[in-house]
């Protein structure tokens, strides 16, 4: 069973590639069970393990699989599922063999491979891709042990180091982006499209700013006015989007939706409307939500995740001690699950010893009983029991010493002594 991750993210590809293999969380279970049932074409036991992890910034799969060459079959599976040309996708693929994929794992957990480092909302997306994996009957004694260590891996860095103390969220640099369009946030009329956790967060930030509205637009009218009334602000629903759109400043989307929300028509007649105001829009999701030629109309500055990347690097070198650390802990974690993998893999050889071990003891056992059945002294019979016990288990060792030969014999020769080396 080989250990891997293969995906992409952020540092490999662009978010236009980025959102053809993005998978909504609903979409995560059918995923799963499709990956199994493409590891079964080489493997008809079942064993294969699975896992994916789909966020703004990454898609990957995690699984542990007996397929001839695991890792490649693991990214034709991304190509395929997505319908994706393997050959113009690999070049952005991270391919990762048995301990890479564990470091990477558990990096990916602790915010050291994400584009604000030390953030934390990774780890939630990476608990909530594994439950759904579970549940989608992708987990298997590999994949489970893998996310749990990650987790634990994820818990110590956060609680021993100091590598979220300097990282700027996304919703930081929005508004340090939005500073550099207007002056003041308190004189914008505010809109944000969605009302997940990270509009929440950017909701949280530009409140702190008292701009001079904020509105909600949801898909589901009643969640966005619940989170609305949490900053004093309004509500409405994407349908009300075409007509009300040209009265804010500041857009800010984030939704779950697999087509762009806002096209490129829908701004040129807001920034008609606007007398060509400008207007800044940040768009937080993959898939996007807002069409990517809106960025090319005046008077419109139009910002996604990737283009974020360099203002949420600002304070590097503050984080650099704190990043030796992390890494310092999670290389002794690595070796710590690279044993307890080894260990697996013994393990069926040690249940084949056991079982011809106890298959000579039966045997052995039934011999002497027929003998004390026969009226043989039982001191005798006791010498042949044990003489035969012995005879039996030095059989295999010693056929393997005669039959080998050079540097290989010499190996056996050091070797058989420490294994039949009892205590006295």
């Amino acid at each position: 069973m080989q250990l891997l991750a293969v995906g992409l993210n952020h540092t490999t590809a662009p978010v236009s590639l980025r959102e053809q293999l993005a998978l909504a969380p609903e979409q995560l279970g059918d995923a799963v069970q499709a990956a199994r049932g493409w590891f079964s074409k080489f493997n008809t036991r079942g064993e294969d393990e699975a896992a994916l992890l789909s966020t703004c910034n990454r898609t990957e799969m995690y699984a542990a699989s007996c397929a001839p060459d695991p890792l490649d079959a693991s990214a034709r599976f991304l190509a395929d599922y997505h319908d994706l040309n393997f050959a113009e996708l690999r070049p952005h693929l991270y391919m990762l063999p048995q301990h890479d994929a564990v470091r990477h794992a558990f990096r990916v957990a602790s915010g050291l491979d994400s584009m604000v480092l030390g953030e934390a909302q990774i780890l939630g997306q990476m608990k909530d891709a594994v439950r759904v994996a579970d549940e989608a009957g992708g987990l298997g004694t590999y994949l489970h042990q893998l996310f749990q260590r990650s987790f634990a891996v994820a818990k110590e860095v956060r609680s021993t180091t100091e590598i979220g103390a300097h990282s700027v969220s996304m919703a930081a640099a929005a508004v340090r982006l939005s500073e550099r369009i207007f002056d003041r946030v308190s004189e914008q009329n505010v809109l944000f499209i969605g009302a997940g956790e990270m509009i929440e967060l950017c909701a949280t930030h530009f409140a702190a700013h008292n701009p001079k509205s904020i509105t909600i637009a949801n898909r589901t009218l009643a969640r966005g006015e619940a989170l609305a009334a949490r900053f004093n602000g309004s509500a409405i629903g994407l349908a009300d989007l075409s007509e009300r759109l040209a009265q804010f400043d500041v857009v800010i989307a984030s939704t779950g939706s697999t087509l762009p929300l806002i096209g490129k028509g829908l701004v040129e007649r807001a920034i008609k409307a606007r007398r060509h105001r400008p207007m800044f829009m940040v768009d937080l999701a993959v898939p996007r939500d807002i069409e990517p030629e809106v960025g090319r109309l005046n008077d419109v500055f139009l910002y996604t995740v990737d283009d974020l990347a360099e203002v949420v690097r600002t304070g590097v070198e503050s984080r650099q001690a704190a990043v030796a650390q992390a890494e310092a802990i999670i290389e002794t974690r690595v070796q710590s699950f690279m044993h307890w993998i080894g260990d697996r893999a013994v393990v069926p050889v040690i249940r084949d010893m056991h079982e011809s071990s106890e298959a000579m003891r039966l045997a052995e056992l039934e011999r002497a009983r027929k003998l004390l059945a026969k009226g043989e002294d039982i001191e005798t019979v006791l010498d042949a029991l044990s003489k035969g016990l012995t005879a039996k288990f030095l059989h295999g060792p010693q056929q393997a010493l005669h039959r080998a030969q050079g540097d290989e014999r010499a190996r056996l020769a050091s070797l058989l002594p420490q294994l039949f080396r009892g205590r006295r």
